[in-house]
């Protein structure tokens, strides 16, 4: 495996070669309290003048190395190449045009400058903040409660119906999103503003060791039983929570509500969860 200093030299030749006109990274490598690791990617960012005759012919990123797989994304007015390489290197580059370099920075919480012979970065500086969660409004507060509750009638639908892809995307993708962010908040109750890092990675740190075992034992969904059972213990759990936010917040919390959709979930898989095919064959698919 290509080392780091080797792939920054690599990084900068490159871009010489293709005049571009500066060049930043972002990512967990300008991070140094992150532990270093093989699996690290080099995210980095080339500002460019002509994005349309650099991406018109891409040979050029075979100077990079032998890849495995890649990806070509779109993104704004940026264009990305995701790149595995066979040594285990990644870089995921991206081609920002120069007139747009702020829209690559906004999207960045924070970043290091590798070449700017231009001043290109001088007037712009990256989002710190872009992870920071806040002490919830009740407003907030109550739009979580309501988006978890609402959204486990889907999972509730999808387990009746032996769809477990279905289910298993609301669960953990919505419900659980709205635990964590509960969680988040509790945090934040705490502390004030904090750095959650991207994808909740480093809300477990601020909480109880127990949080993250309890939240990790959510996370089998590996057949319907197992969904099943991690709904209701994601219902339990953020009933929980969020009356311990509330009172500790000040804020109204719907009890009612949350035991309604507790019983509601309750009844539903225990009437329908193995008569999907009876349903089915009388027909709707609402």
């Amino acid at each position: 495996m290509r080392a780091e200093t080797e792939m920054l030299d690599l990084i900068l030749q490159i871009a010489k070669n293709l005049q571009v006109k500066a060049i930043a990274m972002s990512g967990s490598r300008t991070c140094p309290n992150v532990p270093k690791d093989e699996f690290q990617d080099y995210d980095v960012v080339y500002i460019v003048d002509d994005l349309d005759n650099l991406t018109s012919n891409i040979s050029w990123l075979d100077r990079f190395g032998k890849r495995i797989i890649e990806q070509e994304v779109r993104l704004g007015h940026s264009h990305l190449f995701l790149m595995l390489f066979e040594d285990g290197n990644r870089i995921d580059l991206t081609l920002c045009p120069k007139e747009h370099i702020k829209e690559w920075v906004d999207s960045e919480s924070k970043f290091i400058v590798l070449e700017d012979e231009k001043g290109l970065f001088e007037s712009y500086s990256p989002s710190p903040k872009r992870f920071w969660i806040h002490p919830a409004t009740e407003t907030d507060f109550k739009n979580s409660c309501n988006e978890f509750w609402w959204v486990s009638s889907y999972v509730v639908k999808g387990i009746c119906r032996k769809q477990v892809i279905y289910a298993t995307d609301h669960l953990y993708g919505i419900c659980q999103q709205e635990l964590l962010k509960i969680l988040a908040w509790q945090v934040a109750s705490e502390k004030g503003a904090v750095d959650i890092g991207k994808n909740y990675k480093y809300l477990f740190t601020s909480l109880p060791d127990e949080k993250e075992k309890e939240f990790s034992n959510l996370l089998d969904f590996s057949s319907k039983e197992k969904i099943t059972q991690s709904l209701f213990a994601t219902m339990e759990l953020f009933h929980q929570e969020a009356q311990s936010l509330a009172q500790k917040m000040g804020f109204d919390y719907d009890r009612e509500v949350a035991e309604k959709m507790i019983q509601y979930a309750e009844e539903k898989v225990k009437k329908f969860g193995n008569n999907w095919k009876n349903e089915k064959a009388r027909g709707g698919d609402s």
